[in-house]
């Protein structure tokens, strides 16, 4: 048995969304982000309602295959929910989204902790910076802030 100590970043990113929580929760699914992300496309989920649900698991491209996302939380109800995704090789990240309402929709706190498991997975948290993270998280709020208020993605993945 090997037992070391983990190599780690956590970031978290608050989303300001034009939605209230009831209205952008069911967007976060794998079926349903094909609505507002051009070119998503699962390998495959597997659910039993055919949307986001606790349980649900699908897959999804990544390098050097294919990444595992299991849905391990799903609260509709408190605007909650918790994912871990596991890049074999990669990384094992655990991804928490916490919905709360604003007067003008609703905030999610957005957290991503990406652990590595190997060298591809240290090089890829040492590049998981905070300017990266802001980045791709400034990059899906805009993205889901188009749907919410045109119904359509925006062009250009």
């Amino acid at each position: 048995m090997i037992v070391s100590k983990p190599i780690r970043a956590t970031r978290t990113y608050v989303q300001k969304l034009s939605a209230p929580p009831a209205v952008v929760f069911p967007l976060l699914c794998p079926v349903r982000e094909a609505d507002w992300i051009e070119g998503w496309d699962p390998h495959v989920v597997f659910s039993e309602s055919g949307v986001a649900e606790p349980d649900c698991v699908f897959l999804t491209d990544a390098d050097p295959g294919h990444a595992i996302w299991y849905i391990t939380r799903h609260e509709p109800a408190s605007g909650f929910v918790e994912m871990i995704k596991i890049t074999p090789a990669v990384t094992a990240c655990r991804l928490t989204i916490q919905f709360r309402p604003v007067a003008a929709g609703s905030e999610a706190t957005v957290t991503y902790s990406h652990t590595s498991l190997g060298p591809a997975g240290d090089a890829f948290v040492a590049s998981f910076t905070e300017e990266h993270y802001r980045q791709f998280m400034r990059e899906w709020e805009m993205r889901i802030n188009h749907y919410l208020v045109h119904g359509t993605a925006l062009p250009g993945s």
